[in-house]
């Protein structure tokens, strides 16, 4: 089995995609973070000292989802065309689950954009409430579903 990053000496080396074709591609991704009851209603009652938290977290989102490339090594710079967030909260367990979803018109898939852009948001809301509670935890980030390129459609069953 060849390695697609590696060249014939064993060296790394970015995928050439100029012979791909352009088409949509879009991915979503998600992942939530756990923490203290203290914690959390610090966050919905918008009483954190570092601001408004879930605000931050998105554009935090957004902000790593374009930084990407920079972020991990083998990833394209990408013109990214959307990045969509949507925050659920659970009173039960003291949660956050953040949904990304990028969008493009390019190459290569934007998957590593919007699993990066989760874990970019996720660990924003950490920062901003670790002075209350520095036992959160992080979990679950995973691939929700991808659109696009040759290996088409996948959703997380």
């Amino acid at each position: 089995m060849n390695l697609t990053h590696l060249d014939e000496k064993n060296h790394p080396k970015m995928v050439d995609v100029s012979q791909k074709d352009i088409t949509q591609r879009e991915a979503c991704a998600s992942g939530k973070i756990y923490m203290s009851k203290k914690a959390f209603e610090a966050i919905i009652e918008n009483k954190a000292k570092k601001g408004p938290v879930l605000q931050t977290a998105i554009i935090a989102a957004i902000m790593g989802a374009k930084q990407t490339s920079n972020l991990i090594p083998m990833c394209h710079p990408l013109m990214i065309s959307k990045v969509q967030t949507q925050i659920e909260e659970n009173k039960e367990e003291y949660s956050f689950k953040l949904f990304v979803n990028v969008k493009c018109e390019g190459k290569t898939g934007v998957e590593m954009e919007s699993l990066t852009a989760v874990s970019v948001g996720l660990l924003t809301i950490y920062d901003m409430v670790k002075a209350i509670d520095k036992s959160m935890q992080i979990t679950d980030i995973v691939l929700e579903s991808k659109e696009g390129g040759k290996s088409g459609k996948y959703l997380r069953s």
